[in-house]
């Protein structure tokens, strides 16, 4: 409180030496008195109260965390176009809000777009952990889905024209040479322009992250369901990880 009032006084005691700049002498200094620094590094002391206060919870927390959920043969990561972290979780995306919509909406979902940036770290080869799921989406982030007319799907593909980047999807095929468009496919087929499309993707990408602004031709639909959540429990569907190393983005002449 008492450092509040002395910057307070500094404020006000320079406020009227810019006021009566031609009277300097009415104008007093103000002596700021340092405190020292603390520096914080492992020569500080532990509150031993609170850390014997917290270690049943953490006990109890890191158990869970350390559960096994799965299992993979090979690293997951995120690198390549095509990343098999990245089809995989974009398929798991597909799959859980398909069941979702069918449920609840009696409709199918016809592909699934995520970002990468979204996509935290990696897995390595090995049992998957609870932790490890947490470590890839930090986020609270939750599924939607976007209706979209046929015809306005063109600005999902010219977003990947344009940025050639590896977002990665599901039941989508996008093509291009030297940026130029030269094959659009969902669910392996043709877009028809009149066709109402389902694309399940996060709330920040239908808001417009990562200026995906084509969703906003949509209509968005809140599934209330989290991504990580969706994860955790299609990780724990699949004892031994899929791999799904198919081309599903395909930038020719990338630079």
């Amino acid at each position: 409180m008492k450092n509040k009032f002395l910057l307070l006084g500094i404020a006000l005691a320079t406020l009227s030496a810019c006021k009566t700049a031609s009277s300097a002498s009415s104008t007093q200094l103000v002596k700021v008195k340092t405190q020292k620094n603390i520096s914080i590094n492992n020569e500080l002391k532990n509150d031993e109260e609170f850390v014997k206060f917290i270690e049943p919870y953490k006990q109890k927390l890191d158990k869970e965390m350390n559960q096994k959920i799965s299992h993979t043969n090979v690293d997951l990561t995120k690198q390549g176009d095509n990343s098999n972290l990245g089809n995989l979780l974009a398929d798991y995306t597909f799959e859980g809000a398909d069941e979702w919509a069918k449920k609840n909406l009696q409709k199918n979902i016809d592909a699934a777009l995520i970002n990468i940036g979204g996509i935290r770290t990696t897995i390595g080869k090995g049992d998957i952990m609870l932790k490890n799921v947490f470590e890839v989406m930090p986020f609270e982030n939750e599924v939607v889905i976007v209706k979209m007319k046929g015809s306005d799907l063109q600005g999902l593909y010219d977003y990947y024209a344009k940025n050639q980047v590896n977002n990665p999807v599901s039941h989508l095929t996008i093509e291009t040479n030297n940026g130029q468009l030269t094959k659009t496919l969902i669910n392996g087929k043709a877009v028809i322009p009149t066709q109402d499309y389902y694309i399940a993707t996060s709330d920040y990408l239908a808001l417009g992250g990562d200026n995906m602004k084509f969703f906003a031709q949509g209509e968005s639909i809140a599934t209330g369901i989290r991504m990580r959540d969706l994860f955790i429990d299609y990780f724990k569907k699949n004892p031994e990880v899929v791999v799904n190393n198919d081309v599903r983005l395909n930038f020719i002449g990338k630079k």
